[in-house]
């Protein structure tokens, strides 16, 4: 298919051509603020599906809405009009349509003009009306509060809110692409004359805030958030996205002795996840806990955990190595240790289903 893009720059364009790439779709005809004009006939001669994506939402007068939105609309009809061109047509509009203020009276014009085409022509027409999108690539400081939030927190500069209790309904840019990739394919999701991307997620600014505010402080206490939530999981992906390069890595807390060392990596509702050194020959453990399950997986080196039930004299060995990776579950009320029997550093991943409390450590000694 010959795939025609308006606004291919943007936010949404700029994601929907990596999709549409990675999808195996070949000839993207890419139009933009800055496209050379004379390219729009030749792509609305040989478009098969439009994606017009182009619009002004920050303009520096009023007038620019319409100019951006409507009129541009009406040159992009035409021309395939002229070219006898009855090509779909999906377009992101915006809720704003719905309500009397410049932007949306743009937008509601643009939709007006979309839906006369499909009388006219007969070709099919898909009108988006997009709440908030949120996600990587879409600028801060532009019209995106959540991008501005990220950025900003990202860089320890001020988060404003005005009024925590505003309710945002907002989609993922990840499901508005898979949504025009779905009516690309003839499988548009319809709410009467209207398309729809769902999930639509609704937070108030508030609790958006202190879940951005959260994933930084996160970094220093190793705690992820909820990812089992999808809002979360994908705000997270969002704030993640935003920081500066300066700012990918962050240092850990290790404890160190003759033994080895031992650093936690995450903490997680689900628990925690840490990482072991041992040295040749050392022995690590010696004790039990009441509710706290263990995994350990040795990813180098070699070397025996030791598991033994308090009441019984009976030892259960397994010899680990990084060579040939195995878990070794160890269940609470029995006593465990973990022996280096090799020449190098063994190094051993440990997940354990609670994050260690210093005031319940829930660790008990007692040799193997």
């Amino acid at each position: 298919m010959n795939i025609l893009v308006t606004g291919s720059g943007g936010f949404i364009g700029r994601n929907l051509i990596e999709y549409l790439k990675q999808r195996g779709f070949k000839t993207i005809m890419k139009y933009d603020i800055d496209t050379e004009t004379e390219l729009l006939d030749a792509y609305a001669s040989l478009c098969d599906f439009v994606l017009h994506l182009a619009g002004v939402n920050r303009p520096k007068d009023n007038a620019e809405f319409m100019r951006g939105n409507a009129d541009f609309t009406q040159t992009l009809l035409e021309k395939l009009q002229h070219y006898k061109n009855r090509a779909p047509v999906l377009a992101a509009s915006s809720v704003q349509a719905a309500l009397d203020n410049p932007y949306g009276q743009s937008k509601k014009a643009m939709e007006s003009l979309l839906f006369s085409h499909t009388r006219e022509t007969g070709a099919p027409v898909f009108v988006y009306r997009l709440p908030n999108v949120f996600g990587k690539w879409c600028k801060p400081g532009y019209n995106s509060a959540i991008a501005t939030f990220c950025y900003n927190s990202a860089r320890g500069l001020p988060v404003t809110v005005h009024d925590r209790q505003i309710v945002m309904n907002l989609v993922h840019i990840g499901d508005v692409v898979e949504e025009f990739i779905n009516a690309l394919r003839g499988n548009a999701r319809h709410d009467g004359e209207f398309c729809t991307v769902e999930p639509v997620y609704t937070a108030t600014l508030g609790r958006i805030v202190d879940l951005i505010q959260s994933f930084r402080a996160g970094r220093g206490s190793l705690r992820l958030p909820n990812l089992s939530d999808g809002f979360v999981k994908k705000l997270y992906s969002t704030y993640i996205s935003y920081l500066p390069e300066d700012g990918f890595d962050y240092p850990l807390k290790t404890n160190a002795d003759s033994r080895g060392s031992f650093t936690e990596f995450l903490r997680t509702d689900s628990g925690q996840v840490s990482v072991n050194v041992s040295t040749p020959g050392s022995v690590k453990g010696n004790h039990w806990h009441h509710t706290k399950h263990e995994k350990f997986l040795v990813v180098s080196g070699e070397g025996v955990v030791r598991l033994r039930a308090p009441e019984s004299e009976r030892v259960k060995e397994v010899f680990v190595n990084g060579s040939n990776p195995r878990v070794v579950d160890i269940p609470p009320g029995y006593t465990h240790n973990l022996e280096n029997t090799g020449i190098e550093n063994m190094v051993t991943l440990i997940w354990a289903n609670e994050c260690y409390d210093p005031e319940n450590p829930d660790t008990y000694t007692m040799e193997v």
